[in-house]
């Protein structure tokens, strides 16, 4: 007998790669579907699900995709991973494979063109900004993503206060009705540590008074500069989240296809 014969004869899955591939995986599939449960029924609570059209009606970015994207995504890889390597399906584990060397090659593309173009991704991240500032009242969702961001990065407004102009409700035209007419939401407000309730009214009609006296109140510097200015200090965080999860992925890819060839090397031996 050949000792290439003997080799083939001798072929078998490694079951610690079937198993740890499986592990690895049913904890993203179950993740997925937990983010992808959770948009879902956001939608349901909002009304998205019974009149799909209103999907398109927001002017501003809705949260909820986020879930359902990031959800979905993940349900589909953890399924293929996890559903291929506890039946050793060859054709999910490539599917597998590939889908997360897709995403990895999109991840790395975006990467280099938001270095090569940073200035039109600013100018991209200042739009985005301002499209949400105008639809700040039309979900609930984006108001409070957008005051997550102003109260955590201490801004407002994409470039300043006066962003707020863009939304009907805090312009300072003379025709506005609103009593939020010239003023800014409460996440732009300077908190007061004495107190132990948020004064949601704490924004109301202080863009009438002269900017020099804004910084009195309200935060007066950009979320676009202090987004920059948190990126900078944490580069070395964000860099490494970043490695993090490339490693995850190629760990994974090589888990996926080390069991192809364990399955190709067994069924060759039949």
């Amino acid at each position: 007998m050949s000792r290439k014969h003997h080799h083939l004869k001798g072929a078998e899955v490694s079951c610690c790669v079937k198993y740890f591939l499986f592990g690895f995986n049913i904890i993203f599939w179950l993740l997925g579907a937990a983010f992808l449960g959770i948009g879902l029924w956001a939608w349901a609570e909002k009304g998205v699900l019974s009149n799909l059209s209103s999907i398109t009606d927001l002017g501003g970015f809705d949260p909820v995709w986020l879930f359902i994207v990031v959800g979905g995504v993940m349900f589909i890889l953890g399924f293929a991973g996890c559903i291929g390597a506890l039946r050793e399906n060859t054709f999910l584990l490539k599917f597998f494979s590939v889908f997360l060397g897709l995403i990895f090659f999109l991840e790395l593309t975006a990467g280099i063109l938001a270095f090569v173009f940073k200035d039109w991704i600013k100018d991209q991240l200042n739009f985005f900004i301002n499209n949400n500032v105008k639809a700040y009242r039309d979900d609930i969702d984006l108001q409070n993503l957008i005051d997550f961001a102003q109260e955590y990065w201490l801004c407002c407004g994409a470039h300043g206060p006066d962003d707020w102009n863009l939304n009907i409700y805090f312009n300072c035209t003379d025709l506005n009705p609103s009593r939020e007419r010239c003023g800014v939401p409460f996440s732009c407000c300077i908190k007061d540590p004495a107190e132990d309730v948020i004064n949601t009214q704490c924004g109301y009609d202080v863009r009438h008074y002269h900017d020099l006296e804004w910084q009195k109140y309200i935060y007066t510097k950009g979320c676009v500069g202090q987004f920059e200015k948190w990126l900078q200090d944490n580069l070395i965080i964000v860099a490494g989240i970043f490695v993090g999860i490339a490693l995850l992925q190629i760990f994974g890819i090589c888990l996926a296809q080390n069991l192809v060839s364990d399955v190709q090397a067994v069924k060759a031996n039949w």
